[in-house]
């Protein structure tokens, strides 16, 4: 682990394996940090933010922040095979969304916003009730101590997108990663210790098997802010337990969102998205599990989607060609498959899938599926699965199409389809949601708000919005001269 400065292990000398969900094998051994070492960590850090020049240094933070960026780089390779082996995402993705991509701009982009930013805004002189003038100005500065808590689904994707906004803007950070992936973290601590100038106590990154042990940073007064990505229920705790102390709150959580596919809509090309419930087997938030399909071609529709799901490529994660690995356990895939026979008891028909693949016999593996004939009331339309599991409702006309993808707690991601750009903006515009594509385009980058409505969570990642929701707003007026 990495505590003020200095790579340690756990204060009592404990211990936790890493597994591979690909194989059931155990990859090696990580650091069980307790309770100690977590106030630990947070002390380092608020000691840091209190007692350092880093909140206030932006030349040091941009420098640290492109070191660490460089230095990454360096061990991209390393991170890679790391990735594929804790998290079971198949090498197609670590070129994506799991390694390159944020990689190559979750970082250089906040770095650039340190000398772009408006860190200090003068207002014009304004008379006051006295009638006496003021020049008036409005200063950005950074919250605090951050806790960054990470999922294991794109630990490495969501922790450095975490650090770079949440280092950029002047604050200091206790990482948390998830028991399941904590390798790609404690590479990123050795990377930091290594490689950069960033001051001890700035960046701290503790695992743990025990969740309680997170749940330090949401109870400890020290804290300033958590930034969580993970399940709905787990931020509805985050929310509660942090009440006490007030905490500043960002929460990038579950979702069910819909794709839809208008009655004008190219059907080969847009049953395509229907595979993204594939991609890394559906262990993503904003992937969208619903599809929309116009009545009047919703056979036609179902048809291509089943000849699809019944060729996706999945298995061995490192195998180039494959877009759906494991699952991160077997308790997950347990879950899913609970989801899967819910479906069946509630009338839903399972045209593909369903099962764990015979021809795989070690791993946590799930058939790619597809239900159809679904009612936008059942379990497995309502519910985050978290697994490769789509089902498809059908929809009369536009408006009913919006109904349905509205009747939902969640509110993340989306997609509309039309032949017609202009169409499938009307219908974007009265989605409730905060991510969505339209006709294929790719909601995705480090400038690109990211986070979404109801159940779905509080806050934004990427772009200024992300950026700023790290910094406190203070307001200055003076007697003008």
């Amino acid at each position: 682990m990495l505590i003020d400065g200095a790579l340690v292990e756990a204060s009592h000398g404990q211990t936790f394996w890493n597994v591979n969900p690909a194989t059931e094998e155990p990859l090696g051994q990580v650091a069980d940090a307790s309770v100690h070492d977590m106030q630990r960590a947070i002390g380092a850090a608020r000691r840091a933010f209190d007692h350092t020049d880093w909140s206030s240094n932006r030349a040091l933070r941009r420098r640290c922040l492109e070191q660490l960026h460089h230095a990454l780089d360096a061990v991209r390779e390393e991170l890679r095979e790391q990735l594929i082996l804790e998290v079971g995402c198949p090498r197609m993705l670590t070129f994506g969304p799991q390694l390159d991509a944020p990689l190559d701009g979750a970082l250089s982009y906040p770095a650039q916003l340190i000398d772009e930013f408006a860190w200090e805004t003068d207002l014009p002189v304004a008379p006051d009730f006295r009638g006496n003038k003021n020049a008036r100005r409005i200063v950005k500065e950074p919250v605090g101590v951050v806790g960054a808590i990470v999922p294991w689904n794109y630990p490495f994707e969501v922790s450095v997108t975490k650090l770079a906004q949440a280092l950029a803007t002047g604050n200091t950070v206790v990482l948390k990663p998830a028991p399941d992936t904590p390798w790609n973290a404690t590479l990123l601590g050795r990377v930091v210790a290594e490689n950069t100038d960033i001051p001890p106590g700035v960046l701290n990154v503790v695992t743990s098997s025990d969740h309680l042990v997170g749940e330090e940073l949401t109870l400890s007064p020290e804290v300033d802010l958590i930034s969580f990505t993970g399940s709905t229920a787990v931020g509805k705790r985050i929310m509660k337990k942090g009440a006490a102390t007030l905490k500043r709150l960002f929460l990038e959580l579950g979702g069910k969102s819909a794709t839809i596919v208008l009655d004008d809509a190219d059907f080969p090309t847009a049953m395509m998205t229907g595979l993204a419930v594939c991609s890394h087997a559906g262990q993503g938030c904003a992937i969208p599990t619903r599809m929309l399909l116009p009545r009047s071609r919703y056979d036609e529709g179902v048809a291509i989607l089943r000849s699809m799901f019944a060729s996706v490529p999945y298995g061995d994660p490192q195998r180039p060609d494959v877009i759906m690995g494991p699952l991160i356990s077997e308790k997950q895939r347990d879950r899913v498959l609970g989801y899967i026979d819910r479906g069946v008891t509630d009338g839903a028909t399972l045209a593909v899938g369903g099962g764990r693949p015979r021809d795989l016999p070690r791993g946590w593996y799930v058939e790619p599926t597809l239900f159809t004939e679904v009612d936008n009331s059942m379990a497995i339309a309502r519910e985050e699965i978290f697994g490769p599991v789509l089902v498809v409702i059908a929809f009369d006309d536009d408006d009913d199409a919006v109904r349905i993808a509205n009747d939902s707690n969640y509110g993340l991601g989306g997609a509309v389809l039309s032949g017609s750009l202009e169409r499938s903006l009307a219908v974007a515009a009265r989605v409730r949601t905060g991510v969505l594509s339209i006709n294929g385009g790719m909601v995705y980058g480090a400038d690109l708000p990211f986070g979404g409505y109801k159940d779905s969570g509080i806050g934004r990642q990427n772009g200024i919005a992300g950026f700023d929701q790290y910094l406190e707003t203070k307001s200055l007026a003076w007697p003008a001269g």
